[in-house]
């Protein structure tokens, strides 16, 4: 067994077996470490005076070492059954009468090879999506407020954390919408303050956070959690085949221009060319005869940026036809950890290098180059330039996060899941939910804390977008008389309510999309996620104020998220 294996056992047996605060499980695990013992077997078989000297504490050690020894007879006995929840420690499981999950949805599934990969998960996440403007202006929806903030708030990070995931996504989502629902009910007053998660315990002070439309909220990383495609990591995307043909350069050269060099005969063994991976942006984006493209790599040393540039002139050479090749890139100093490092160079495209700096900022991206190519059509693009720029530098780096599992940009650009705290404050155990006949494996080597699910997120979004009822009388006169009759109404079926339910929340996302879409070139992510509240609160359903509005439906036209696209006027 690993030591990892073994770690996450000990650290369930204590957190959900014993209900061990998280904290001081750790610190009890760390404690037992310092004397080699890393495993529930280890404190089965060790001395209880050695376990004693590492607890500090009789009481604790004498417990502890008889739930190890409890936990190692039912192993031996030949499975799990009439262990208590969470107990178990092999990862197989008996057949019961009724099916069992998981108790923690970050434990590895109890049945090897039915759980479904990365890219299984992620696709049986899928949202659907539609962009028919005239179709989403004539949609009028039922709803409550929380499932339309999780729809906000699911949109919002495709922009503001492109590195994460939908799994992630759907997961910060629930959790940014439980933070506020929580607000919201001791604010109206339906629920007691109490104590926040960190006093109880329940997650350290240094927990990492995540800014989620003006909410900050804790997250878990996913360490090693790796959705990228088969192609493999590092794989270049192919250009179009336009691409490939020689553009003749619109531009004089300049004294102060930097001639990309022919490249060296001989690269340092540290950085072989063969190890250099570009990301591209896909085909060259096209205004008015001016032609954008961008490729990013990874960059650690200062040293490597002229064996870098030399190597993309080298695996493509029509870039050395176009009018500019501006760069910049940031990377953090090994040695001194608080030192980021930043350079740019514009070649002859004004303010293109300062805008690339600006977009790895926003993005909390270190240690990457991107490059940005532009053939100069002949006509003046203005600040329409900036949005092609932006456009395909940032599809760059989101193609190199995609390419590799979106875990390489930063320590910001780590897939995370958004943790339960209100669960974990209740006691309340997550189960985990069977997708086509599997199981759904988070990838995270951490256990003990509970997360939101994005499945569970999913069905919510799913099932809470009705269509409105059309205002019409109820009853309407009979031809010739006074008489009135009912109207009468055909009841759909539960299948054609899901369908619908399905095609209006492909409507509003496509809404969001197409708001987003409109402003995401024009503000900064910090920018869009503070708008991104305000155009939720201009929308949202009409309830009753205070406790009586809690939970209530309103109607929600999706015309008027249509409304707040910017235009040239705004």
């Amino acid at each position: 067994m690993s030591a990892q294996q073994d770690l996450q056992e000990l650290l369930r047996l204590l957190t959900v077996g014993r209900k061990t605060p998280m904290l001081q499980a750790m610190t009890q695990i760390k404690s037992l470490q310092a004397v080699e013992i890393r495993s529930i077997q280890q404190i089965a078989e060790a001395p209880l005076d050695t376990i004693k000297a590492a607890l500090n504490d009789e009481k604790t050690a004498k417990s502890l070492q008889n739930a190890c020894k409890a936990a190692m007879k039912r192993t031996s006995a030949g499975g799990l059954a009439g262990t208590k929840r969470g107990a178990p420690l092999s990862t197989t499981s008996l057949p019961s009468k009724r099916p069992r999950h998981d108790d923690n949805p970050l434990m590895p599934s109890h049945a090897p090879g039915e759980e479904l990969t990365p890219l299984e998960l992620e696709a049986s996440l899928e949202l659907p999506i539609c962009l028919d403007e005239e179709l989403i202006s004539q949609t009028v929806l039922e709803t409550n407020r929380a499932p339309l903030f999780l729809a906000f708030a699911v949109e919002l990070l495709r922009y503001t954390r492109p590195e994460q995931p939908l799994s992630s996504r759907l997961s910060l989502g629930q959790a940014v919408v439980s933070a506020n629902s929580r607000s919201k009910a001791v604010s109206i007053g339906l629920a007691a303050k109490g104590p926040t998660a960190e006093e109880e315990g329940l997650i350290g002070s240094g927990q990492p956070r995540v800014r989620v439309m003006g909410r900050e909220v804790p997250v878990l990383k996913r360490g090693g959690y790796e959705w990228k495609e088969e192609e493999g990591e590092g794989s270049t995307v192919k250009e179009n085949s336009q691409n490939t043909a020689a553009q003749t350069s619109s531009r004089e050269p300049k004294d102060e221009d930097v001639t990309l060099q022919a490249p060296p005969q001989s690269v340092h063994p540290f950085f072989q060319p063969d190890d250099i991976h570009w990301s591209s942006s896909g085909p060259p984006v096209t205004s008015k005869d001016s032609r954008f493209l961008a490729h990013s790599t990874k960059i650690t040393k200062q040293a490597q940026e002229k064996v870098l540039l030399n190597n993309l002139m080298r695996k493509h050479p029509n870039l050395e036809s176009a009018s500019h090749n501006a760069w910049a890139y940031r990377l953090r100093d090994a040695r001194m950890p608080d030192r980021i490092t930043e350079k740019s160079f514009d070649d002859g495209e004004q303010g293109a290098g300062e805008l690339m700096l600006r977009i790895l900022r926003e993005l909390d991206i270190e240690d990457s180059l991107v490059v940005m190519t532009r053939w100069y059509g002949g006509t003046m693009l203005g600040p329409d330039r900036w949005r092609l720029m932006r456009n395909v530098v940032t599809a760059a780096l989101n193609e190199r996060g995609r390419m590799a599992g979106g875990k390489v940009l930063s320590a910001g650009g780590e897939a995370v899941w958004g943790l339960d705290i209100e669960g974990m404050q209740n006691g309340v155990t997550s189960t985990s939910t069977s997708m086509s006949n599997k199981k759904a494996t988070y990838g995270t080597g951490v256990v003990g804390m509970q997360i939101h699910k994005p499945e569970v997120a999913r069905n919510y979004l799913l099932r809470s977008f009705h269509t409105a009822s059309p205002s019409q009388p109820d009853e309407e006169a009979e031809e010739g008389g006074t008489a009135t009759k009912k109207k009468t109404k055909t009841r759909k079926t539960q299948k054609q309510l899901e369908a619908e339910r399905e095609e209006n929340l492909g409507l509003l996302l496509g809404a969001l999309r197409l708001l987003f879409d409109s402003w995401r070139d024009h503000l900064t992510a910090a920018e869009l996620d503070k708008r991104a509240w305000a155009w939720y609160v201009a929308v949202r359903p009409d309830v009753e104020a205070g406790p009586g509005g809690w939970g209530a439906k309103g109607t929600l036209k999706l015309k008027s998220i249509l409304d707040l696209r910017r235009t040239e006027q705004t």
